[in-house]
Protein backbone atom coordinates (compact mmCIF):
# COMPACT_ATOMS: atom_id res chain seq x y z
CA UNK A 1 0.00 0.00 0.00
CA UNK A 2 2.82 2.71 0.83
CA UNK A 3 3.83 1.97 -3.31
CA UNK A 4 0.79 2.61 -4.36
CA UNK A 5 0.45 5.69 -2.08
CA UNK A 6 3.66 6.88 -3.26
CA UNK A 7 2.91 6.58 -7.07
CA UNK A 8 -0.68 8.56 -6.72
CA UNK A 9 1.21 11.31 -5.12
CA UNK A 10 4.06 11.53 -7.55
CA UNK A 11 1.83 11.62 -10.87
CA UNK A 12 0.22 15.50 -9.93
CA UNK A 13 3.41 16.67 -9.82
CA UNK A 14 4.85 15.35 -12.79
CA UNK A 15 1.79 16.54 -14.92
CA UNK A 16 1.76 19.87 -13.16
CA UNK A 17 5.91 19.88 -13.89
CA UNK A 18 5.60 19.81 -17.56
CA UNK A 19 3.14 22.92 -19.44
CA UNK A 20 1.88 22.06 -22.74
CA UNK A 21 3.78 23.20 -25.37
CA UNK A 22 3.03 24.37 -28.96
CA UNK A 23 5.85 22.41 -31.02
CA UNK A 24 6.42 22.86 -35.07
CA UNK A 25 9.25 21.41 -36.89
CA UNK A 26 9.64 24.48 -39.12
CA UNK A 27 12.14 22.57 -41.73
CA UNK A 28 14.01 18.96 -42.34
CA UNK A 29 17.52 19.11 -44.56
CA UNK A 30 19.42 16.30 -45.32
CA UNK A 31 22.97 16.14 -45.87
CA UNK A 32 24.94 13.46 -47.75
CA UNK A 33 28.69 12.98 -47.44
CA UNK A 34 30.13 10.60 -50.53
CA UNK A 35 32.46 7.74 -48.83
CA UNK A 36 34.09 4.64 -50.09
CA UNK A 37 31.00 2.64 -49.18
CA UNK A 38 28.39 4.99 -50.90
CA UNK A 39 26.67 8.00 -48.65
CA UNK A 40 26.42 8.90 -45.23
CA UNK A 41 22.86 11.06 -44.39
CA UNK A 42 22.64 13.49 -41.65
CA UNK A 43 19.35 15.16 -40.88
CA UNK A 44 18.96 19.02 -39.51
CA UNK A 45 16.12 19.94 -37.92
CA UNK A 46 14.49 23.31 -36.96
CA UNK A 47 11.99 23.39 -34.44
CA UNK A 48 9.82 26.43 -32.86
CA UNK A 49 8.58 25.70 -29.72
CA UNK A 50 5.83 28.09 -27.77
CA UNK A 51 2.79 27.73 -24.42
CA UNK A 52 0.30 30.01 -26.90
CA UNK A 53 0.41 32.83 -24.05
CA UNK A 54 3.63 34.74 -25.57
CA UNK A 55 6.26 32.24 -24.57
CA UNK A 56 8.30 31.32 -27.58
CA UNK A 57 11.83 29.40 -28.39
CA UNK A 58 13.68 28.04 -31.46
CA UNK A 59 15.85 25.36 -31.52
CA UNK A 60 18.61 23.46 -34.02
CA UNK A 61 19.32 19.82 -34.03
CA UNK A 62 21.40 17.51 -36.00
CA UNK A 63 21.72 13.85 -35.73
CA UNK A 64 22.01 10.69 -37.86
CA UNK A 65 18.77 10.11 -37.08
CA UNK A 66 15.77 12.44 -38.01
CA UNK A 67 13.82 11.59 -34.43
CA UNK A 68 16.74 12.22 -32.44
CA UNK A 69 17.70 15.79 -34.34
CA UNK A 70 14.02 16.60 -33.39
CA UNK A 71 14.41 15.58 -30.06
CA UNK A 72 17.54 17.89 -29.81
CA UNK A 73 15.82 20.81 -31.55
CA UNK A 74 13.18 20.33 -29.00
CA UNK A 75 15.30 20.49 -26.23
CA UNK A 76 17.23 23.58 -27.33
CA UNK A 77 14.30 25.13 -27.80
CA UNK A 78 12.79 24.80 -24.27
CA UNK A 79 16.50 26.28 -23.07
CA UNK A 80 16.21 29.35 -25.18
CA UNK A 81 12.19 30.70 -24.64
CA UNK A 82 11.98 34.26 -24.14
CA UNK A 83 8.37 36.07 -23.85
CA UNK A 84 6.68 38.47 -26.04
CA UNK A 85 4.67 41.42 -25.20
CA UNK A 86 0.94 40.63 -26.89
CA UNK A 87 -2.31 42.78 -27.67
CA UNK A 88 -4.76 40.41 -27.04
CA UNK A 89 -5.07 38.28 -29.95
CA UNK A 90 -2.99 40.46 -31.95
CA UNK A 91 0.26 42.34 -31.81
CA UNK A 92 0.59 46.01 -30.11
CA UNK A 93 2.36 47.50 -33.04
CA UNK A 94 3.57 47.10 -36.77
CA UNK A 95 7.29 46.35 -36.45
CA UNK A 96 10.00 44.41 -39.06
CA UNK A 97 12.10 42.11 -37.65
CA UNK A 98 15.96 41.00 -39.79
CA UNK A 99 18.14 38.40 -39.59
CA UNK A 100 20.95 37.64 -42.13
CA UNK A 101 18.95 38.15 -45.37
CA UNK A 102 15.52 38.10 -43.68
CA UNK A 103 13.21 40.79 -43.35
CA UNK A 104 9.68 40.22 -41.80
CA UNK A 105 6.95 42.93 -41.72
CA UNK A 106 4.91 42.04 -39.08
CA UNK A 107 0.97 44.19 -38.82
CA UNK A 108 -1.38 44.06 -36.29
CA UNK A 109 -5.15 42.95 -37.67
CA UNK A 110 -8.59 43.29 -37.14
CA UNK A 111 -10.14 39.95 -34.68
CA UNK A 112 -11.52 37.45 -37.04
CA UNK A 113 -8.35 38.28 -39.52
CA UNK A 114 -6.42 34.73 -38.88
CA UNK A 115 -2.69 34.47 -39.25
CA UNK A 116 -1.63 35.91 -42.80
CA UNK A 117 1.50 34.35 -43.38
CA UNK A 118 3.45 31.68 -44.62
CA UNK A 119 6.21 28.96 -43.58
CA UNK A 120 8.27 29.86 -40.35
CA UNK A 121 7.18 33.14 -39.78
CA UNK A 122 3.44 31.17 -39.67
CA UNK A 123 4.88 28.54 -37.22
CA UNK A 124 6.55 31.19 -35.13
CA UNK A 125 3.09 33.27 -34.75
CA UNK A 126 0.96 30.21 -33.90
CA UNK A 127 3.36 28.67 -31.31
CA UNK A 128 3.43 32.34 -29.36
CA UNK A 129 -0.16 32.41 -29.59
CA UNK A 130 -0.76 35.37 -31.92
CA UNK A 131 -4.62 34.74 -33.72
CA UNK A 132 -4.77 37.83 -35.86
CA UNK A 133 -1.85 39.13 -38.14
CA UNK A 134 -0.28 40.31 -41.11
CA UNK A 135 2.61 39.37 -43.03
CA UNK A 136 4.97 40.41 -45.46
CA UNK A 137 8.12 38.04 -45.60
CA UNK A 138 10.42 41.22 -47.76
CA UNK A 139 13.76 39.23 -48.04
CA UNK A 140 15.52 35.74 -48.07
CA UNK A 141 13.49 32.91 -47.92
CA UNK A 142 15.34 30.66 -46.66
CA UNK A 143 13.68 29.24 -43.02
CA UNK A 144 16.14 29.72 -40.67
CA UNK A 145 16.30 33.49 -41.53
CA UNK A 146 12.72 34.05 -42.24
CA UNK A 147 11.80 32.39 -38.54
CA UNK A 148 14.95 34.03 -36.53
CA UNK A 149 13.57 37.72 -38.59
CA UNK A 150 10.41 37.36 -36.81
CA UNK A 151 11.48 35.72 -33.48
CA UNK A 152 14.12 39.81 -33.74
CA UNK A 153 10.53 41.48 -34.77
CA UNK A 154 8.13 39.92 -32.13
CA UNK A 155 11.58 40.48 -29.42
CA UNK A 156 10.97 44.51 -30.39
CA UNK A 157 7.35 44.86 -29.47
CA UNK A 158 6.22 46.48 -26.48
CA UNK A 159 3.00 47.62 -24.72
CA UNK A 160 1.59 50.89 -24.71
CA UNK A 161 1.49 50.30 -20.47
CA UNK A 162 5.30 49.34 -21.05
CA UNK A 163 6.14 52.62 -23.09
CA UNK A 164 4.41 55.20 -20.72
CA UNK A 165 6.27 53.13 -17.73
CA UNK A 166 9.37 53.70 -19.36
CA UNK A 167 9.24 57.15 -20.41
CA UNK A 168 7.64 58.45 -16.74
Amino acid sequence: MAKESKNNSRAPREEAAAPEFIEKVVHINRCAKVVKGGRRFTFSALVVLGDGKGLVGIGFGKAKEVPDCIKKATEHARKNMKSVSLKDSTIPHEVIGSFDGGKVLLRPAAPGTGVIAGGGVRAVLEAVGVKDVLSKSLGSNNDMAMVNATLNALYQLRTADAISALRS
